[in-house]
């Protein structure tokens, strides 16, 4: 990814609801076209973080996974 990352929330450790519920409050607090890293291992991520991006129209610029964490990127609508 050739973004800049404006914040970084991890949510390492952290199960359902606890990532989502951290990242809205970030996402509150950042500015539009702002680039926002989630780190996470929590499994459920990958179907909701995808969602909360597309429920309230941020992009997900990004996702990946190693062998023991989720990266998300996302860019503030």
């Amino acid at each position: 990814m050739n973004e800049t990352i404006d914040k970084s929330l991890d949510a390492s450790g952290l199960l359902c609801p606890e990532p989502v519920m951290m990242l809205h409050k970030v996402m509150r607090e950042a500015v539009s076209g702002n680039v926002v890293e989630v780190i996470a291992t929590d499994p459920s991520t990958i179907r909701d973080i995808p969602k909360f991006c597309l429920f309230l129209g941020h992009e997900l610029i990004e996702q990946k996974k190693t062998d023991t964490h989720y990266f998300y990127y996302i860019r503030k609508s």
